[in-house]
């Protein structure tokens, strides 16, 4: 069954009952990728990292090219 064959059969049922009609899906996905965002970035501010640029800082670390010392 897909996602919207079940989100179909919960409005159904919903209606048969009297119920408010579920959310629709996707509906709040971006919301809960903010929420996600800002809980991680809180959790860094706690354990006294950075809450921002983690990622570039990391991705810089990995593209960085090493120079290598003279006589190798």
């Amino acid at each position: 069954m897909s996602i919207t064959q079940q989100y179909a059969l919960d409005v159904y049922r919903a209606s048969q009952h009297g119920e408010p009609a579920p959310p629709a899906p996707g509906l709040h996905d971006w919301k809960t990728i903010r929420e996600l965002r800002d809980y991680r970035r809180f959790d860094a501010v706690i354990a006294g990292r950075p809450a921002r640029g983690r990622i570039r800082a990391a991705l810089a670390r990995l593209t960085h090219t090493r120079q290598r010392p003279a006589g190798c």
